[in-house]
């Protein structure tokens, strides 16, 4: 007899319960999570922070940049830019760009890693004095240091890591990634690891989600994007599925969404906006039914939501947002509600427990 398909319900149960997982060290959870994605906005917290929180026993703000030194772990790029454990590197490096620099911008990069390299880790201001480089339109739009914008080149290339940052700010070391294999078998085995890696991450999702997916690891794998789109094909032919009102969902075929093992808490958590849960807006507004929207980078007179809102979780449901600010010592936290605001006793006493572990969170 053939299992019967989950409901929408299960998904949604799912989708939470699988990564909200029990709090463990910050490796664990990075290992678990398999990609954390940064962002240098800080309202209240960064959002790797955010994220980590729910997940890290104990985390404190910023924890993660003062242990960076000290942990298997790299700032690097896969669907974006984030943090990663070690491991995952030799899944994409050495990573060949779409774009190839000419020889002026190749020497110069030259000249700027045997300085590194004689110097260890580096300061990006350090670079800047020897080499002037003057100025270039950076990603977006606006005017940068051309030194800057080619350590950014380097790092991305893997000439350069990350060795610690210094109030935000990347401190620059040389990097030799080993070797690898590069004949078919070997390219087709890295590519199908990397889908395999963002499926575990954002299931269960939505078939149009998945091909998202897979076209954003160009960003941390172009040179195996026709591979990548390969091993989404002969992936999908095992991969769980079901349709639900009309939509396709997929999942890793070694896990069941009906499961009682996947049972949400009651508790209230305020999410990063990255979140893996809220991630996926096309997933989010078919599992929760309305439009979530990150606003921070959106002009104020044009933002619904506010600067930088934070998805409201109650159990599996995410009803609402919260902006979170501290001013003068105090946490102060606003909230909207997609429908009528929620009132239960149970979501009162939920709701203050999340806000005393925000303020403990943040060290007020």
């Amino acid at each position: 007899m053939s299992k019967a398909p989950p409901t929408l319900d299960d998904l949604r149960r799912y989708a939470v319960a699988r990564t909200l997982f029990k709090p463990t060290t910050l490796v664990r959870a990075i290992q678990k999570l398999g990609f954390v994605q940064a962002d240098p906005v800080r309202a209240p917290a960064r959002a790797q922070d955010l994220t980590l929180r729910h997940r890290v026993a104990g985390y404190r703000a910023g924890d993660l940049e003062r242990r960076y030194p000290r942990l298997a772990v790299e700032e690097d790029c896969l669907v974006n830019y984030g943090f990663l454990p070690r491991r995952h590197l030799a899944l994409m490096h050495p990573r060949t760009p779409k774009k190839d620099w000419d020889e002026a911008t190749r020497a110069k990069a030259e000249a700027m890693l045997a300085f590194i390299r004689e110097r260890g880790p580096t300061h990006p201001r350090v670079v800047q004095a020897a080499f002037a480089h003057g100025r270039v339109t950076n990603y977006w739009g606006g005017s940068s240091l051309a030194t800057t914008h080619l350590l950014d080149g380097m790092h991305y290339r893997g000439l350069l890591r990350v060795a610690r940052r210094e109030n935000g700010i990347r401190i620059y070391q040389a990097v030799d990634h080993p070797p690898t294999e590069d004949d078919p078998v070997a390219r087709a085995q890295r590519a199908a690891d990397l889908v395999e890696l963002v499926i575990r991450k954002y299931a269960p999702l939505p078939k149009p989600s998945l091909g998202y997916l897979v076209s954003l690891l160009g960003y941390g794998a172009p040179h195996l994007r026709t591979e990548a789109r390969a091993a989404v094909a002969r992936a999908s032919e095992h991969l769980a599925s079901a349709t639900i009102d009309g939509v396709t969902w997929t999942w890793p075929a070694d896990e069941n969404p009906r499961s009682s093992r996947w049972r949400p808490d009651d508790a209230v958590r305020f999410l990063a906006p990255f979140d893996p849960i809220v991630w996926d807006r096309r997933r989010f507004e078919l599992l929760w039914g309305w439009t979530y929207r990150f606003e921070a980078y959106t002009p104020a007179a044009r933002r619904r939501l506010g600067y930088y809102a934070l998805p409201l979780l109650f159990g599996d449901r995410v009803i609402g947002w919260a902006n979170a600010q501290v001013n003068a010592g105090q946490l102060e936290i606003d909230t909207g509600f997609v429908g009528k605001p929620m009132a239960t006793s149970v979501f009162r006493a939920r709701f203050y427990d999340e806000r005393a572990r925000m303020a403990e969170f943040l060290g007020l």
